[in-house]
């Protein structure tokens, strides 16, 4: 357990503000928040991208909700713990911890709350997909929590295992480490409040609470991603994961022993106060998040066993006086967690009973219509496409042989279509034409008369090309297409 995992060396540069820098500190603590924020990243994404969600705007939503979940739980810790702070300086500081868990999450809240509804899109959906996150996340920072030895529990009994007794111990820190601060924070509280002596090496074995609450976080994630698989609402996972956190933290508070977590005014007996709370917890169980499973024996045994912990509480914490009893007062993340529980519920009852009633909306994603498209600008794409133009065969591009029974007919047309003709053979060797056609359909030298032949000849036979006639090379797209059209009349004359 040590706050800095390890140095980079630097050539001991000498800075107007950093003053001499040898080395550039890598804290645990830094290292697994970091960790945190880098495996919520794909898991929230990818639980986004499954149901749905656009990515891009998730991703944005991600980072806004980050930031802004940092800065709110560091803000919590310094209202809770004023008395820390000796300069504005120190509030940014943050290499001895000071996050509170509970800042975090309200700050990820709303934050996530301003950026969804600025873009249109409800919250619910985003939440069910990013408290996953915060599980792991809690299961990661907490090991930095550890490393730092923060967040620690109240001391173990002498009858507590040894191992416990071993993870539950933290070190005297050789001088210099930190700036500010001989050792972990349980050893500078034993010395301080415990009588343990300055020259202890180690601090009194603790209730590792940060091994407790990663634990938790792990946990927490499985149940999250197994009710994933029977949700039936939009929200339905949010509001399990703030119920289930808020009751396991209510519980480790109570063995939380660290200074830094505030507390609430008012007090009452603690054998009464703790009771009174699991009791609430217990009865908003039974009316709202038992409903997660079918089958009513199941649903029934659960509701009875949520009442358990009341009496089991309240013998274990009852004073053999009552006039001795001790008094307590409920931490700022008893008070949210409770809080937070109980509102969860209700909204929990009411999202369901929705969902049954119209259950074929309850799993809507609300996202928003996209924009329609500019008329005006798609003027253009709506008009047909222009006709495409025939592509000519190979034949005709080098010159295709002109058909003997078109030239016969050209002979007994008309005077125009005389004219015509005469513009396909400008030069007026139309003979000479039929002539080098007949060569070519007859290249041998042996040209016969008979029709069929010469048919076999032009459709079998592929002409030199070299000894086109020009009239062929010279037509136009236009007198082509006319060819065309008259060429199946020549097939039923044949």
């Amino acid at each position: 357990m040590h706050p800095i995992l390890f140095r980079i060396p630097m050539p001991g540069w000498d800075l107007p503000i950093l003053g001499q820098l040898d080395s550039i500190p890598i804290y645990s603590y830094g290292v697994m928040l970091g960790l945190s924020l880098v495996v919520g990243w794909y898991l929230t994404l990818g639980l986004a991208t499954r149901d749905g969600l656009p990515r891009e705007t998730m991703a944005n939503n991600y980072v806004i909700t980050a930031i802004v979940a940092v800065l709110a739980s560091r803000l919590l810790y310094v209202l809770t713990n004023l008395h820390e702070f000796d300069s504005l300086g120190d509030i940014f500081s943050m290499r001895r911890g000071g996050l509170v868990a509970y800042g975090g999450f309200l700050g990820g809240f709303l934050g996530s709350l301003v950026y969804l509804k600025r873009k249109g899109i409800r919250l619910m959906p985003w939440a069910d997909v990013a408290v996953p996150s915060l599980a792991s996340g809690l299961g990661i920072t907490r090991i930095g929590c550890y490393l730092f030895g923060c967040d620690f529990g109240q001391p173990l009994s002498e009858t507590a295992p040894e191992w416990l007794k071993k993870l539950g111990t933290f070190p005297h820190w050789p001088d210099g480490t930190l700036p500010n601060g001989a050792g972990a924070p349980a050893w500078v509280e034993h010395v301080r409040t415990r009588g343990l002596s300055p020259t202890a090496t180690h601090s009194l074995p603790v209730h590792p609470t940060q091994i407790y609450e990663s634990l938790v976080g792990l946990s927490l994630l499985a149940l999250l991603l197994w009710a994933r698989k029977r949700q039936h609402f939009r929200g339905q996972i949010f509001f399990l994961a703030t119920f289930a956190y808020g009751f396991v933290r209510f519980l480790l508070e109570i063995l939380r022993d660290d200074p830094e977590r505030g507390s609430l005014p008012g007090s009452m007996a603690e054998h009464v106060l703790i009771p009174l709370c699991l009791a609430l917890f217990a009865a908003a169980y039974a009316v709202s998040f038992a409903r997660l499973f079918e089958n009513s024996t199941v649903r029934r045994v659960t509701q009875v066993l949520a009442f358990v912990p009341v009496p089991v509480a309240y013998f274990m914490l009852r004073p053999e006086s009552f006039a001795g009893a001790e008094l307590l007062q409920l931490s700022t993340s008893q008070f949210i967690g409770l809080a937070s529980a109980l509102a969860v519920a209700v909204g929990y009852v009411i999202y369901d009973k929705a969902a049954r009633e119209h259950p074929e909306t309850a799993m809507d994603l609300g996202l928003p219509d996209p924009e329609p498209f500019d008329d005006e600008g798609d003027e253009d794409d709506d008009e047909p496409p222009p006709p495409r133009r025939r592509k000519r065969s190979k034949a005709r591009r080098k010159g295709r042989p002109a058909d003997k029974k078109r030239a016969r007919k050209a002979e007994k047309a008309s005077d125009d279509d005389e004219a015509e003709d005469e513009d396909e053979a400008p030069d007026g060797k139309a003979s000479d034409d039929d002539e080098a056609e007949d060569e070519d359909e007859a290249p041998d030298g042996k040209a016969s008369d008979d029709d069929e032949a010469e048919d076999e000849a032009t459709d079998g036979k592929a002409s030199d090309g070299d000894e086109a006639p020009d009239s062929s090379e010279e037509a136009s797209d236009d007198d082509e297409d006319d060819d065309a059209a008259d060429e199946p009349h020549d097939d039923e004359k044949r």
